[in-house]
């Protein structure tokens, strides 16, 4: 027999960086083990936000599903900028086909697109709506 789903959270976390606090606390789940589990499995990924669904059931067990970095962080990293521009005809920074070729196929998996260009698309659209220029592109 299934277990029986209490809640099901959409939380971010820095990589390796999640610590006991409300925003755990508002899941229902054991905070400690579920910090010790998040910070094993995205050592790797130090210095991003990574995005998790939490699925807390009623007898305090949880399962996790990791999410890939948000596009928005990514294409700051990219055009080494701080900050999008507050509105979309100020440029705040440019960056290449091939740095949004490497985004798309990072996000490939939690896109909604059956190819490459298509997460191309879908990336330049959010660089376009934080100011940044995609040079070669469109």
């Amino acid at each position: 027999m299934s277990k029986k789903v209490a809640k099901v959270c959409k939380l971010q976390f820095p990589a390796g960086g999640a610590k006991p606090g409300p925003a755990l606390a508002s899941a229902g789940i054991n905070m400690p083990q579920f910090c010790n589990a998040f910070n094993d499995a995205t050592r790797d990924r130090a210095g991003d936000l990574v995005p998790v669904i939490i699925t807390a059931y009623e007898d305090k067990s949880f399962d996790f599903v990791l999410k890939t970095t948000p596009a928005a962080i990514l294409l700051k990293k990219a055009a080494k900028i701080s900050k999008a521009s507050a509105n979309q005809k100020e440029i705040a920074g440019t960056i290449t086909v091939d740095q949004l070729r490497e985004i798309a196929e990072y996000k490939m998996p939690d896109l909604n697109a059956n190819d490459v260009e298509a997460a191309m698309r879908i990336v330049a659209g959010t660089a376009r709506n934080m100011g940044i220029k995609v040079e070669g592109f469109e």
